[in-house]
């Protein structure tokens, strides 16, 4: 018998590299992916998806509140809005490898150490959406290869029904990305994240009342990736409420909850919308205490940060508030809080999600006019400047650069060539030069 089953470790092991050139969270920034935007004559037959709402795009109806920056992207196309000098306004499609070629440089040029792959339960079900993510999917992994940034598969548990046996789909999509696609078997060097010694996956979308899964169906799930003798010997990242460690206003009042957080590796708690600029120094105290909780079970922790909050355009009826972004004050108060709490790792939401406002990558200050009104970084904040503060916080995490408070100014040199230094090499704080307190010039 224990021949047996050290013959079926053995064949599991031949599934995944023994390692990665990412062999951990801990240290690292990540952001989730979307990756879900097309345009009509992109190939994937899906018109406007993830830009038009109640199946219109035009001015008056559309699902985005930023609009993208789209001046370096090789492919774009021509849309029904028109731009302040009258020419149509123009966007790009996922499904293009140029697009998703274009952010992976970002990551790189900014100091973004990569991102979770989104796969959502409901899409895997339907076979246009689940060809438009294989294909993002495939694209990723060639781009997260060339520009060196980790990656990771993120389930999206929402919408997930038990009664028609969604869990199956989750686990045949794995194989498939297994068997097809070698998601981590590409070799040492290969760029999936690990964490643990273990390919990490992430699962979101557990123990919120609203996105009811039960929680025995998902521990069905984790003991798969964990327990299985050909697919599993895989780390868990489970994506929790903000309130998950006293069961708080947002969370499933279920105890079981923490019974299934203490089988996996890394607890996210999800914070978007909870708090705004001036709330969040009482909500951060949290942090710590998450992070105390961990410890004591063994897990780690990689809370969530994001820009701002913002959906007028796909839920105008909604009462929720806009969470402005405060010309990056808001956003560094997170990154640095989280840091100064003891965070080892941190999860950004997210790069690309202009439907909710919460999108890292590059949008314009300038956006179509007409019926249909767009938020923008304010006049005089430059396109890219919530990539950098990304990059300048990842650099602090990994002590880099000093841990500093205060926001870096937008009079910068480019972060390569902070990341290119050796360890002891001057190092960059709040954009001058300094080492053993003496500064330099350059």
């Amino acid at each position: 018998m224990v021949g047996c089953l050290m013959i079926l470790g053995t064949f599991a092991q031949r599934k995944y590299s023994v390692t990665s050139s990412f062999p951990s969270y801990k240290g690292l920034i990540m952001a989730g992916y979307q990756g879900w935007f097309n345009a009509p004559g992109d190939g994937a037959n899906m018109g406007w998806n993830h830009y038009a709402t109640k199946g219109r795009f035009e001015p008056g109806y559309c699902k985005v509140d930023f609009w993208p920056e789209v001046s370096e992207y090789q492919k774009t196309y021509p849309t029904p809005f028109k731009m302040p000098d009258g020419s149509p306004a123009r966007l790009f499609s996922n499904y293009d490898s140029q697009t998703v070629a274009i952010h992976f440089k970002w990551m790189q040029d900014y100091g973004v150490d990569g991102v979770f792959i989104q796969r959502a339960v409901t899409a895997l079900k339907d076979p246009a959406n689940l060809r438009h993510d294989n294909q993002v999917l495939i694209h990723s992994l060639t781009e997260s290869k060339r520009f060196h940034r980790a990656i990771s598969i993120m389930y999206d548990f929402s919408g997930m029904n038990e009664e028609n046996k969604d869990w199956q789909v989750v686990i045949n999509d794995w194989k498939y990305l297994v068997d097809s696609l070698h998601i981590a078997g590409r070799g040492k060097g290969q760029t999936y994240l690990y964490h643990r010694e273990r390919p990490l996956v992430g699962i979101w979308g557990v123990g919120f009342p609203e996105r009811r899964n039960d929680l025995r169906t998902v521990e069905r799930i984790i003991d798969f990736f964990k327990n299985d003798r050909v697919y599993g010997g895989c780390s868990i990242l489970l994506g929790v409420p903000a309130y998950w460690r006293d069961l708080g206003k947002d969370t499933e009042k279920d105890p079981y909850l923490h019974q299934l957080l203490r089988k996996v590796d890394i607890v996210r708690p999800w914070f978007v919308g909870r708090f705004d600029e001036d709330s969040y120094p009482g909500f951060k105290n949290r942090i710590n205490a998450d992070i105390e909780w961990c410890r004591q079970n063994k897990l780690d922790y990689a809370p969530v940060v994001f820009p701002g909050f913002s959906w007028h355009n796909m839920h105008p009826e909604s009462t929720a508030p806009t969470i402005p972004r405060k010309r990056g004050r808001f956003y560094w108060q997170q990154l640095a809080g989280a840091i100064s709490e003891g965070a080892e790792m941190i999860y950004v939401a997210m790069f690309d999600e202009i439907d909710e406002g919460t999108a890292i990558f590059k949008t314009t200050n300038t956006p179509p006019v007409g019926l249909s009104k767009f938020e923008i970084f304010e006049s005089d904040i430059p396109s890219d400047y919530y990539l950098y503060l990304t990059g300048v916080a990842s650099l602090m995490l990994k002590k880099r650069i000093p841990f500093q408070t205060d926001m870096p100014s937008q009079k910068r040199v480019p972060l390569s060539k902070v990341m290119s230094l050796p360890n002891e090499a001057p190092v960059r704080t709040n954009m001058g030069l300094q080492r053993s307190g003496k500064k330099e010039e350059g």
